[in-house]
């Protein structure tokens, strides 16, 4: 695979314009030759898949375009490689370094499935676990006057959210927040546990999101169903918006930040 860009010509490049106008984003006559219409078409197909806008067919072009492999496109893209423990480790001062050792292979190895790894988005999931862990580890929501009303019992706030899909007592303790990304609502529950693949199961056994598996395969998940906006936020500089699109709100900005930041440095 090469990176195609303006000034090329080739096969290759022919087989981007053909697939660009079977797509709808005309770049005039497929002659193979990478001109100023098929740069304009590849950055008009950029933008609607909140790719990075450069009218170059790179790796992420041309793998949204169905022109490579999962195995090609992670072999040029992946940053994951260069993420070490000593890097996550600086990015989360303070965090007990076993934790970082156990569980940051589950993380990387969740990413590398829905082909979130490159940089940003990389950086991206291990903000988040910053924001809203701290320690590099799945933990539980704790009670507090956001979800729980005294005199209790814990998380009585959430029973009956009906936006979380909570049917009454004791919904709002069972199905707290959990793992890396805080999973919260018996509805998200039910939706991610099957989109990862575990059926039912996080509804019969709501613990499971803090296993390092299953909460990473959560925060890999529920990025990736969010990833055109991300992106958008990110190309944009806007690490507040990319945050709110995960948490709803600013919580954890400041750390979330500081270790994109600290990891866009290092990476």
């Amino acid at each position: 695979m090469r990176v195609l860009k303006l000034g090329d010509k080739g096969a290759d490049v022919k087989e981007v314009q053909q697939r660009l106008l079977q797509l709808g984003f005309s770049p005039g006559t497929p002659d193979g030759d990478f001109g100023s219409n098929t740069k304009a078409a590849v950055g008009s197909f950029q933008r609607s898949m909140g790719l990075v806008v450069d009218g170059v067919a790179g790796a992420a072009t041309q793998r949204a375009l169905g022109l490579i492999s999962h195995d090609e496109f992670i072999k040029h893209v992946s940053v994951i490689p260069r993420v070490t423990v000593d890097i996550v480790s600086r990015m989360f001062a303070g965090a007990p370094r076993q934790n970082i050792e156990q569980h940051l292979p589950f993380v990387l190895k969740a990413l590398e499935e829905p082909e979130l790894v490159d940089k940003p988005m990389v950086l991206m999931a291990l903000a988040t676990i910053r924001a809203e862990t701290g320690s590099f580890e799945p933990i539980s929501e704790f009670p507090s006057k956001f979800n729980t009303a005294p005199p209790g019992p814990p998380f009585n706030l959430y029973d009956k959210r009906t936006d979380l899909g909570n049917l009454g007592p004791p919904d709002g303790e069972r199905y707290k927040g959990r793992g890396f990304v805080q999973l919260t609502g018996r509805d998200n529950y039910q939706r991610y546990g099957q989109k990862i693949g575990l059926g039912n199961q996080l509804i019969d056994n709501p613990d499971l999101a803090n296993s390092s598996q299953v909460a990473a395969q959560l925060l890999a998940c529920f990025i990736k169903d969010r990833e055109k906006k991300i992106r958008d936020a990110l190309q944009q500089g806007r690490l507040d918006l990319a945050r709110k699109l995960v948490n709803g709100g600013s919580f954890g900005l400041a750390q979330f930040e500081k270790a994109y930041k600290t990891g866009a440095q290092l990476i």
